[in-house]
């Protein structure tokens, strides 16, 4: 009796089905990829078995598929001879009636349970030569392959609301309606994974657990991540694509820089083969984060993990076949462990490089300095210790620089934030800066925030062609004078800021004082004393409700140990667009003087200074208001204006205190 390779031009009498299997295997393409049975998966909420979880996996799934196979039959039942050579290798032969169907056949050729090559193997081949990217990432994409994410619009909305109405492969076949290509399929089951599925986080802490069955998530939408990872290539087979099961090494929950990893792999995730080569994903991290202070998770999803280019994908995945990483040349164990980490959220808002490349920093001088590089303006926040303190972040069109100083010698942490197109700042590097000096000569104001310095932020928000294009000023008399242009409707509020004073909300604005000429804005500064200052620059559109926002400020040192200079007189909100104060421009007047008074209004009928007497100001052929004022028998003074002649009611604009005598 013969079997015929075609199943399809069968004409014998009675039909053989020989289904052989590696009882100790029973997994696949990972026979020759033994991972440690007893070992923990450190996913990012917690930790679970994944040494012999993935193969029990497999098993599972083997199971399964024989328990199918002896489900009810047709009356006339099948003869089943099995047995088994020393090898471990199972043979059945089914002898089935010449009409009828076999159940192995259907399972085969209507659910598509395994996908075979044109040869007939089901095994999927191993990684090659041409499955490889080289490393480093060249910047072409965060794919693996070319991809347009619009294709994906429609089929990800269908995808991600199929329910799961029975079994998985009724399940496969919905999500196939709208998907009509290998990509597509794989497509439909990672979104609907990442969409359906949540991290049992109870679960992935239990160290002596049953792994998953595909019918326990369906009913529980719950697992972990060799289940997450069986799951997938569980319904890539299903659909007829080749899919494995990747264990490894993994920078995720719990994750330390600069640490070492050795004895159990912690996590797991695929391999898919589309269009002749072979792509990583990782279902369980594309579908949300687990909250480190409440360990619950929540649904996030990350297209990252989706086809992830390789030489992006080894910075925080280490199989434990090297075969795997899909890199040429492939990386090692210690190369992993020490190169930097760049979290997905560092790619996903435009980010291209860092450096240093290295996740921990020595500090030079007491300073440490970062850089990092990305393909369109972005907003960076930092955090050293948890404080956005002892740092100084400066935007650039294409990313940033930080330089760090940090407050005490020993280890600290450094966390850089990025905003990108969404509102939220997002954790994308890490440091660990080492500081052995630390130079008591800089000290940081603790309101200095970031960023300093004007950049294309300050442009957009409506800021331009400033003075002083550099962060940092300096003035050796404690005084300076900053300028720039501000776009049409546009308010701006200025405020001071040391550590040593001023700290009133009032006199954080009494040590500027605000002109505009005509399309420029200039800000004229005394500083209180020596030291260093933020000098605060806030912006509000006049026709709009709400509060200023703030966008950077200037860092101002002054050594002179004389300095000791007055606030400027109170303004008041006539005074407006085109003013100008040439004296006195101290906030306080001395007792019993005669002080000049010389400024410049536009469209005032009348101008006075009452102190104890009212003091009239005359207009000069050049424009400006002239005339003194005597400062006995009163504490302030008041310059008031009166806009219409015909009107008897005058206007205050600034105001003056006067020293007790």
């Amino acid at each position: 009796m013969e079997l015929k390779k075609d199943i399809n031009t069968v004409s014998i009498d009675m039909l053989l089905i020989v289904h052989s299997e590696k009882r100790r295997a029973a997994q696949g393409a990972h026979s020759d990829q033994q991972a440690d049975p007893s070992a923990l998966l450190q996913c990012r909420g917690g930790f679970q078995g994944v040494g012999n979880g993935v193969r029990r996996w497999q098993k599972l799934e083997g199971n399964e598929l024989h328990e199918n196979l002896v489900e009810k039959q047709h009356p006339q039942q099948p003869q089943v001879i099995t047995s088994y050579d020393s090898q471990g290798t199972q043979l059945t032969v089914e002898v089935h009636p010449r009409d009828a169907m076999p159940q192995l056949l259907k399972k085969f050729s209507l659910a598509k349970r395994l996908q075979g090559d044109k040869n007939g193997n089901t095994r999927p081949r191993q990684p090659g030569g041409k499955d490889a990217h080289a490393y480093p990432w060249d910047r072409s994409s965060l794919k693996s392959m070319s991809l347009d994410l619009q294709q994906f619009e429609k089929l990800d909305i269908y995808a991600s609301q199929v329910t799961a109405k029975s079994g998985l492969d009724e399940l496969v076949s919905d999500l196939l309606q709208e998907a009509h290509t290998d990509l597509e399929r794989v497509r439909a089951i990672w979104i609907w994974i990442c969409h359906h599925i949540e991290y049992d986080i109870v679960a992935a802490q239990e160290k002596d657990r049953q792994v998953f069955k595909p019918t326990d998530i369906l009913r529980t939408q719950k697992t972990n991540c060799d289940g997450y990872a069986g799951l997938f290539e569980r319904m890539c087979r299903i659909a007829g694509v080749q899919c494995m099961t990747v264990p490894g090494y993994s920078k995720g929950f719990g994750y330390r820089t600069g640490q070492s990893f050795s004895g159990e792999f912690d996590h797991a995730w695929n391999a898919v083969y589309l269009e002749g080569r072979w792509h990583l994903v990782d279902s369980t991290w594309g579908s949300g984060l687990v909250d480190t202070t409440t360990s619950k998770f929540t649904f996030l999803y990350n297209e990252f993990y989706f086809l992830t280019h390789p030489a992006l994908f080894i910075e925080d995945h280490f199989p434990d076949n090297k075969n795997w990483q899909l890199l040429k040349p492939p990386q090692s164990l210690r190369q992993f462990e020490n190169n930097m980490y760049h979290k997905s959220e560092f790619y996903n808002k435009g980010m291209l490089s860092a450096h240093p490349e290295t996740p921990m920093i020595r500090t030079v001088n007491g300073k440490a300095t970062v850089t990092i590089e990305s393909c369109a303006p972005t907003l960076f926040m930092f955090m050293l210790n948890g404080k956005q303190e002892h740092g100084l972040l400066s935007l650039r069109k294409n990313g940033m620089k930080l330089e760090v100083y940090p407050p005490t010698m020993g280890t600290h942490k450094l966390q850089i934030f990025a905003k990108g197109n969404s509102d939220i700042y997002s954790s994308v590097l890490e440091y660990t800066l080492k500081c052995n000096y630390v130079d008591m000569g800089v000290r940081l104001p603790a309101e200095l925030h970031q960023p300093i310095g004007p950049s294309w932020f300050s442009e957009q928000m409506g800021i331009m062609k400033p003075s002083h294009p550099d962060p940092i000023i300096h003035t050796s008399d404690g005084r300076c004078s900053i300028s720039f242009s501000v776009e049409e409707g546009i308010s701006v509020l200025a405020s001071l800021h040391g550590d040593d004073g001023p700290i009133t909300e009032e006199t954080q604005r009494r040590y500027i004082f605000q002109l505009h000429r005509e399309k420029r804005t200039e800000l004229k500064v005394q500083l209180p004393h020596a030291g260093k200052f933020a000098l605060k620059i806030f912006v509000k559109k006049r026709q709009e409700p709400g509060n200023y926002i703030f966008v950077f400020n200037y860092l101002l040192c002054c050594a002179n140990t004389k300095v000791n200079w007055p606030m400027f007189p109170e303004s008041f909100g006539n005074w407006g667009q085109g003013n100008e104060l040439l004296e006195p421009l101290s906030g306080v007047l001395p007792a019993n003087r005669h002080i000049p008074f010389k400024l410049k209004l536009h469209g005032m009928a009348k101008v006075l200074v009452k102190g104890q007497d009212t003091w009239p100001l005359t207009l000069n052929h050049e424009g400006y208001w002239e005339g003194s004022c005597s400062t006995a028998g009163c504490q302030e003074v008041y310059v008031m204006v009166l806009e219409n002649a015909n009107h008897s009611f005058y206007s205050y604009i600034l105001k003056y205190k006067v020293n007790a005598q």
